[in-house]
């Protein structure tokens, strides 16, 4: 993924283990901010994106800006169900919108999102293809 030299990737490219995070005490960057773990804050975000629906609502971002009717007929769930899950990714920051008219259109906030789903992918692939070959090669050696 490209480096957009935020504070978190100047502090990771330095060793350094604590970025300024957002916690009960202030926010980041600002005077009283909790001191957390980039661990912990890399932990957060794969939270938020364990969610099978937040996934593919980032797919269908990945593509293209999408109106809210349009994921809606993709994704397959109720409209309550996917209002929820944009708006935890609305307050993650992974998301952004924009109104015309009575429509609410969503797209990406970085497009690093869309590189990390393309890389999640190739990983599963290759997980899956190493299962595949070991499932094969138990079949092969099963006892008659």
């Amino acid at each position: 993924m490209q480096n957009r030299g935020g504070d978190a990737a100047r502090h990771e490219e330095r060793g350094v283990d604590e970025v300024r995070g957002t916690g009960a005490t202030g926010n980041a960057g600002e005077p009283g901010g909790a001191q957390a773990p980039l661990y912990q804050l890399k932990a957060e975000f794969f939270k938020t994106l364990g969610h099978p629906t937040r996934i593919r609502v980032l797919e269908l971002l990945s593509e293209r800006e999408h109106a809210v009717a349009e994921m809606l007929a993709e994704v397959g769930i109720e409209a309550a169900s996917l209002s929820q899950q944009l708006a935890v990714l609305r307050k993650a920051n992974l998301v952004l919108t924009r109104r015309e008219g009575s429509n609410v259109y969503y797209r990406l906030a970085s497009p690093d999102l869309a590189e990390l789903l393309r890389v999640a992918r190739g990983i599963l692939s290759g997980v899956l293809q190493g299962q595949a070959q070991l499932l094969a090669d138990l079949h092969a050696t099963r006892p008659r």
